[in-house]
């Protein structure tokens, strides 16, 4: 979860200082004397928001390793490290794609996470707890699972989907802000004269902009979410597919049966990689979760044909 949340917060990030740079650059093409033109308004808001989108998709290595902690494997110090390496060699051979970099973070529970901006330039990182409390078969399983976010292209994915997304919520916010600013210009109108004519309506249609983009972007996060736990099965089934099901299937238990002890993680890893989902949650808690119940993706697990 955490490469996700990184990538949407990273995301409304850069939108965010795009919008108040273009604000006080004055770029704003698509308001004239006669109101909102729909038409520049909607192109500028395509250009920014998949803009915002790829250099989200572009960063997301780097941050997800200052994030994390995580600690790039240049060469291996150790057995573990040895067959680490050697195993996301070999499962991504088999998957298809270019070697990624290889890592490991600190956390007191397995987990693990991929990222990367292509196929062939990804990082694949797994939790210090997670090559202790799991077998090999199973460490191979949570791998494979990983490797299959990449093999399927889920971050490029992502980021289109990210850019409509942003382009629809800075569009709206925009819409909002412009009806919004008529408020304050007609209340200008009245008072002509005045030295202060139209700076009401303009700092109303900044204000407004960029708090309708941050509600907007919030909400609108929820189908990136809904996206995100699509993907997430799929990602199993690539798991069971490069090892084994029952590979997967009890990963995912294991993973289960650790999920009791996310309280006592530090808040900045509870929402990691592989492991997250309870069947026990709020509207809010379905609505913005990037992984479906863990006892779900068992049972669809069983389920398939594999």
């Amino acid at each position: 979860m955490m490469r996700i949340l990184l990538f949407i917060a990273t995301n409304l990030a850069v939108i965010l200082v795009a919008s108040i740079t273009l604000s006080l650059l004055g770029v704003d093409g698509y308001v004239s004397s006669a109101g909102l033109d729909l038409t520049n308004l909607l192109i500028f808001c395509f250009v920014f928001g998949m803009l915002g989108s790829g250099i989200s998709l572009l960063m997301s290595k780097p941050m997800a390793k200052w994030s994390t902690g995580t600690e790039i494997i240049e060469q291996p110090n150790n057995a573990q490290e040895q067959w680490l390496v050697e195993t996301v060699a070999d499962l991504s051979k088999k998957a298809g794609i270019g070697m990624p970099e290889v890592g490991i973070f600190p956390s007191y529970q397995s987990n693990a996470f991929a990222t990367g901006w292509n196929k062939n330039s990804a990082l694949v990182a797994v939790s210090s707890a997670l090559l202790e409390n799991m077998n090999e078969e199973e460490v191979r399983a949570v791998i494979g699972h990983e490797i299959g976010h990449i093999a399927n292209g889920d971050m490029v994915t992502l980021t289109l989907i990210q850019g409509v997304v942003n382009t629809f919520v800075m569009f709206f916010a925009r819409i909002i802000a412009y009806g919004v600013s008529q408020l304050f210009s007609s209340d200008e109108e009245e008072g002509e004269g005045e030295s202060g004519e139209g700076f009401a309506s303009s700092i109303a249609f900044f204000v407004t902009t960029l708090i309708a983009e941050i509600i907007l972007g919030i909400l609108a996060s929820t189908i990136v979410m809904w996206f995100s736990r699509r993907r997430e099965y799929r990602a199993d089934e690539a798991g069971a597919q490069l090892v084994s099901k029952a590979a997967m299937i009890s990963a995912l238990q294991r993973l289960q049966a650790e999920h009791e002890m996310a309280d006592q993680m530090p808040a900045t890893m509870t929402a990691f990689g592989i492991n997250k989902g309870s069947s026990q949650r709020s509207l809010i808690e379905i609505l913005f979760s990037s992984h479906p119940p863990i006892e779900e993706r068992i049972q669809a697990l069983r389920s398939s044909s594999l």
